[in-house]
């Protein structure tokens, strides 16, 4: 990496990285070195497995997946100095400053919830399976008969394409037959979370848990439906659109009108079932490696390559945070060089904590060093 004042790549106009020390970073002294290693380490076997492909901002794949060796070789019990000095030995800290606008943060969790595998009265929401021949669309596709925003769409066999039922349209059976449901649950507002988070552990009645996560998606463009509440006058400002505040009030509509507000997102989420091989840990993440509370972060992956270490410096409502993190994760709202997601773990103490956060925040992009 050049060590100039600042960096700011042809091809991203966005943003520059700019050279600061880690004494520069607050609350790095203070911060749990040893539990941003332990996310870092789920990162490093996974880099020997497969090089993560370079972004734009990076940082550059390979020299990450090398750094993820070093990790591996430490071992599973690195002590705190110890996991501190590694990042500072083979890292070097850039400040991610966007050429416009202030970096902004928010929190997302995997709910836990009761479900049932049959419908009844009381669980009649389907959380559905792909249905046969959706697929993401590739660069080569012929989609002139396709909405240019559309990003997954049905393959005949022979290469034409078809555009996959709304949000709406699903809700309203559209998909019925054609989509199979994993499991219901009690209502459509539980369901839309669900698909926001892009995965849910499922209390079943014997006791068993079930993890359903992300499989495929409609392909329509994200409508963030908080935004109703800041047109309807529910809200003064984006800032108490929160995810509880949507939750209630989507709760207290009447139910043609909650579908209606619902279906404002034409985007649906279709899942996979997956074990829960550790409780302590969230589902496999976009990068294929299990979310670590308070240690994984979601982040624009056409930006940031997967795996690298980001420190993130935020004033949040429950106090200041500041904690390096693992890019492990991104989402169809995670847009732009300064925009992360924090994981907050599963079921309702990480609602709690996640729900309220949306707070202008720093990020600094750890990189591999040369030597």
């Amino acid at each position: 990496m050049p060590g100039a004042d600042s960096i700011l790549a042809d091809s991203l106009p966005s943003a520059h990285l700019v050279p600061i020390a880690f004494t520069d970073l607050p609350g790095w002294a203070e911060d749990d070195h040893a539990a941003a290693f332990a996310a870092f380490r789920h990162s490093a076997a996974r880099l020997i497995e497969k090089i993560p492909t370079s972004k734009t901002l990076g940082p550059d794949g390979a020299a990450l997946a090398r750094q993820g060796k070093l990790a591996v070789a430490l071992g599973d019990n690195v002590v705190p100095a110890a996991a501190r000095a590694f990042f500072e030995a083979h890292f070097r800290p850039f400040r991610i400053e966007p050429v416009s606008g202030t970096g902004f943060v928010t929190g997302f969790f995997e709910p836990e919830v009761e479900a049932r595998l049959q419908p009844s009265l009381a669980f009649p929401v389907p959380l559905l399976a792909p249905p046969d021949g959706l697929r993401e669309i590739r660069d080569h596709d012929d989609r002139r008969n396709l909405d240019p925003a559309l990003t997954w769409a049905f393959e005949d066999g022979q290469g034409r394409l078809a555009a996959c039922p709304e949000r709406g349209a699903i809700m309203a059976g559209a998909l019925d037959g054609r989509a199979r449901p994993i499991a219901y649950v009690k209502s459509q507002v539980e369901a839309f979370f669900i698909h926001v988070q892009g995965a849910a552990r499922l209390q079943l009645p014997d006791g068993r848990l079930m993890r359903v996560t992300f499989a495929a998606k409609s392909g329509h463009p994200y409508y963030s439906v908080a935004r109703l509440m800041v047109e309807r006058g529910v809200v003064t400002s984006p800032a108490e659109a929160t995810a509880d505040a949507l939750r209630a009030w989507l709760e207290g509509l009447a139910p043609q009108e909650r579908r209606a507000a619902l279906a404002r997102n034409r985007s649906y989420i279709f899942f996979r079932e997956a074990p829960v091989n550790d409780p302590a840990l969230g589902p496999i993440a976009a990068a294929g490696v299990p979310l670590t509370p308070g240690r994984s972060l979601a982040v624009d992956r056409s930006l940031i390559t997967f795996h690298a270490p980001v420190f993130v410096e935020a004033d949040l409502t429950a106090g200041p945070f500041n904690h390096l993190m693992v890019a492990q994760d991104t989402g169809s709202a995670i847009v732009g060089p300064a925009r992360g997601d924090i994981f907050f773990g599963s079921g309702d103490a990480a609602f709690a904590l996640a729900a309220r956060v949306r707070d202008p925040a720093r990020f600094t992009l750890l990189v591999p060093r040369e030597d």
